[in-house]
């Protein structure tokens, strides 16, 4: 199964729940996913954690940019 960015997702073995922000394929064929708990402590965001992609689970559909345009630089750069 392969985890989109932006769902939510729980770790199997830790049971903790984020959502994912990054997935990185290594050169040995590993597959790692960043995942962004949604807690906070003391009034900041936890800690990011990293796992193995075969050991999450998805808990909810991914969310979205609210306009649904594409980021980044563009497509035609131009020097000004």
């Amino acid at each position: 199964m392969e985890v989109l960015l932006g769902e939510k997702v729980r770790d199997r073995i830790t049971g903790l729940e984020g959502i994912a922000i990054c997935r990185s394929v290594w050169l040995n064929g590993c597959v790692r996913v960043v995942v962004q708990p949604q807690e906070l402590k003391d009034g900041r965001p936890v800690d990011t954690y990293t796992c193995d992609e075969p050991d999450l689970v998805t808990v909810a559909e991914g969310i979205t940019d609210s306009d649904g345009g594409s980021h980044g630089p563009r497509p035609d750069p131009v020097r000004r």
